[in-house]
């Protein structure tokens, strides 16, 4: 049993925060849970999935996924159990739908309507009217009147 527990920890490569009393005995629903939690993020770390971290929440995460895959749930339904009960922040890559549509779009759309505003914004410029001429001689006569000259 210890050799087949060395030999998956050697295979998983650079899941190290999976510690051994983590490991299923089961190679199929074993690396069906790594699966699974590479694409879930750490709710503290962030930056990583829940089998490159070694927070406690991450820990509790892998053991959930892995109890899901024993009793029995698809992959699907364990990811759903789980982004139910966290929301879908725990998700490395969320969905593009219901609200989340606004986030996907809204880069793409910002930079449009940057660029529309930035070529009206030269546009305008280029065809800015030319400088007036200087004044002519009774309006500088007059300015003269008027400053006292």
């Amino acid at each position: 049993m210890k050799k087949l527990l060395l030999a998956l920890a050697l295979v998983a490569g650079p899941a190290l925060a999976v510690n051994p009393d983590e490991v299923l005995d089961d190679p199929a629903l074993e690396s069906r849970a790594r699966d699974i939690s590479a694409g879930l993020r750490c709710v503290v770390c962030r930056g990583e999935n829940i089998d490159e971290s070694n927070a406690t929440i991450a820990r509790d995460l892998r053991l959930l996924v892995r109890e899901r895959l024993v009793a029995g749930d698809s992959d699907d339904e364990v990811v759903g159990y789980i982004v139910d009960r966290y929301g879908e922040y725990v998700l490395m890559k969320p969905t593009a739908a219901g609200a989340n549509i606004l986030l996907w779009w809204a880069g793409p759309a910002l930079f449009v309507l940057a660029a529309a505003g930035a070529a009206v914004y030269l546009r305008r410029r280029a065809q800015a009217p030319e400088p007036v001429a200087g004044l002519s001689a009774e309006e500088q006569a007059r300015l003269d009147e008027l400053m006292g000259g």
